[in-house]
């Protein structure tokens, strides 16, 4: 008999439970249902029983789909408690059609997760583990309102070596209020010490409604041309250790690029569960209402339909809206934008409708272009949004022909 083609699909779990709510987040996720010891709230043993029946539901409509990505993100995955994160973790492959190679990536935080926990979940399929450690200064720690300490980090970090993990991504933070370029340093030294194979560094953003929009003019940050040496001198250690930068704050050694990640980068099918999800499936991007509570409501008992009170977003991707998304997540990869990927997929020429406007940038170094592809160079990527912004696809005569004709 032949073997079935499956086509292939990434699944994101998101958990909205944290035991701090960190001051510059903006991620949705509750921090006023919190463990009383080691014993998970009513409300997080809901949000298991909703999760689940979530998780059939989309079972149901994948059948013809084999996962080789999962992310279990938040919030904290941890925050939930061992039994139920450990609950969630035994449901997905009982549900969904799991191939061999499967990148399965559960995120932590130091200090919220033990040696047992970590051995659990290596034996029950996670391969992946992403620590959320942003610094190796403790006081940058509490200025960013984190609640481990540089030791943690490192504890964690080894304790998952011992777990059997061996492929671990870090991430790092720049432009953190007090931060120095030698501050910055010493943290790049202490993850080239760590030697993780994936390192994921961003620069703090200021969202609005968090506690660091509320307080920017008290806040210390470093000025741009302190932020624009960090984040060069981040990348100039990263190379010189061996890892390559495939994506504007994202780095890997080689083979160890984040599957699932780059799935959103290549305008892949991922199905996002949990109340704050977002998916991309059939041509339509649709996401769940940040609602704990409605979720746990509307999902509480088992039904063959996703309740359409949970769904925040149902958009079906137009013409104009898939070509822009194509280029702006091609092009936030170092790869960059292929010329004939975007011809077999939208059956016209990307140069005679963009090329213009990607010639002062070529020429003023912030892109690079040959006769097959185009893709920002580093000096490029840090200004990345800026060059987008005005590049992607406008109400010109010619782009709208060309929104038509796909």
């Amino acid at each position: 008999m032949a073997q079935k083609n499956y086509q292939k699909l990434g699944l994101y779990i998101h958990i909205p439970f944290c035991k701090h709510k960190c001051a510059y987040c903006d991620f949705y996720s509750c921090d006023n249902y919190r463990m009383k010891g080691t014993h998970s709230t009513p409300e997080m043993k809901a949000f298991v029983g909703a999760l689940t029946n979530h998780m059939i539901i989309v079972s149901d409509r994948t059948t013809e789909y084999d996962i080789d990505s999962v992310f279990i993100g938040g919030g904290t995955p941890t925050a939930i408690g061992s039994k139920e994160l450990l609950t969630i973790v035994q449901n997905i492959p009982e549900l969904f059609y799991m191939g061999q190679d499967v990148e399965f990536t559960v995120e932590v935080n130091p200090g919220s997760i033990n040696a047992h926990l970590l051995k659990q979940l290596h034996r029950l399929g996670v391969n992946r583990l992403s620590i959320g450690m942003q610094s190796a200064n403790d006081n940058e720690l509490r200025a960013l309102s984190r609640i481990h300490t540089v030791q943690q980090a490192k504890d964690c970090f080894e304790a998952a070596r011992d777990a059997g993990f061996d492929n671990i991504n870090v991430d790092i933070m720049y432009g953190i209020p007090n931060q120095t370029p030698q501050s910055f340093a010493r943290t790049l030294e202490f993850i080239g010490g760590l030697d993780p194979e994936h390192v994921s560094m961003y620069g703090l953003m200021i969202e609005e409604g968090t506690p660091f929009a509320r307080h920017k003019d008290q806040l210390r940050l470093p000025d741009e041309d302190t932020e624009y040496q960090m984040y060069f001198d981040g990348i100039a250690f990263l190379e010189k250790h061996g890892y390559a930068q495939y994506e504007i704050s994202n780095f890997a050694k080689r083979g160890f690029e984040c599957r699932h990640n780059l799935k959103y980068w290549s305008c892949e099918e991922y199905m996002g569960m949990g109340p704050a999800a977002h998916s991309y499936f059939g041509g339509t991007r649709f996401s769940i209402k940040p609602d704990v509570e409605l979720y746990n409501r509307a999902l509480e008992k088992r039904s063959k339909m996703l309740p359409g009170s949970i769904l925040d977003e149902n958009i079906k991707i137009g013409k104009k809206e898939q070509i822009t998304e194509f280029i702006m997540l091609q092009l936030r990869t170092r790869r960059g934008l292929y010329f004939d990927e975007f011809s077999e997929r939208f059956g016209a020429n990307f140069l005679s409708v963009f090329g213009k406007r990607l010639q002062p940038y070529i020429e003023n170094g912030f892109m690079t272009a040959d006769n097959a592809h185009v893709a920002f160079t580093p000096k490029g990527m840090y200004v990345s949004n800026y060059i987008l912004a005005n590049i992607l696809p406008t109400d010109s005569p010619l782009e709208q022909n060309l929104a038509r004709s796909v």
